[in-house]
């Protein structure tokens, strides 16, 4: 599948304020998310690495002891193993990639 229209993937809300469209390449999983202000991912952590590439609004972003404030523009490398956690300061959209496929994302639970 070469080509993916985000807009017609199922919108699910996986965590209060997360809403997200997901799907798989061959070897990575791919989270479309609109978030609300307030709105927080607990910390913890998974054998994946994660990229989250904000596209609109600030998201306070921790991985380990590092804490950042990532606006437009901004991209956050979670590496595999590795606590994180992330609280929405406004409403807005994030990119979230995971390598390899996550199979608890894309949409299957």
């Amino acid at each position: 599948m070469p080509f993916i229209d985000t807009s017609e993937l199922k919108t699910i809300e996986r965590l209060p304020g997360w809403k997200g469209r997901y799907f798989d390449s061959c070897n990575m999983t791919f989270g479309h998310y609109v978030f609300d202000a307030g709105s927080k991912i607990h910390e913890h952590s998974h054998p994946n690495e994660e990229v989250w590439n904000v596209i609109e609004g600030q998201l306070e972003v921790t991985i380990g002891s590092d804490s950042r404030v990532a606006g437009p523009g901004c991209v956050a490398v979670v590496p595999p193993n590795t606590l994180h956690s992330v609280r929405a300061i406004s409403n807005g959209r994030a990119i979230v990639v995971d390598h390899p496929l996550r199979a608890d994302m894309a949409g299957r639970g």
